[in-house]
């Protein structure tokens, strides 16, 4: 099995994979850098959450006429997954809510990926580095 590399990206110009993660045959990101990925994962899934809630408080303040902590409340509820504690009356606010609900489901999910993500590729590519230790058979 031939050694792996240690450079820190692939090929001479030091770039990495699509999302900023180093190649399984480079070496491990050093710690600093590391949590400094995961605070951008983490920074991110915030403004995706937050823009979220903002999404849900302005329907519902605005099709439905709620006030601005009912309208929190309930988008806080929805994104959740907790459900709505208002019964919309209006069409628009029934259309409103049910697209609301659909978007938080897979919103939670997105920003859960997101989090974890670099989390998990430091499990995995911990798994696959070179310890330096292997001859070539």
């Amino acid at each position: 099995m031939p050694k792996r590399s240690k450079q820190p990206g692939p090929g001479a110009s030091g770039r990495r994979g699509v999302f900023g993660f180093e190649h399984r045959t480079h070496a491990l990101l050093p710690v600093p850098d590391f949590l400094r990925r995961v605070l951008a994962s983490l920074l991110l899934g915030a403004v995706v959450i937050g823009g979220s809630l903002a999404i849900g408080m302005w329907g519902y303040h605005g099709l439905e006429g709620l006030g601005f902590m009912d309208s929190f409340i309930n988008a806080a509820m929805i994104l959740a997954g907790m459900g709505p504690l208002w019964s919309p009356q209006t069409d628009a606010g029934k259309l409103f809510a049910g697209m609301y609900a659909l978007y938080s489901g897979l919103a939670v999910l997105a920003v859960a990926a997101v989090i974890l993500a670099p989390l998990v590729h430091r499990l995995l590519h911990r798994f696959h580095a070179d310890d330096g230790d292997e001859t070539a058979q």
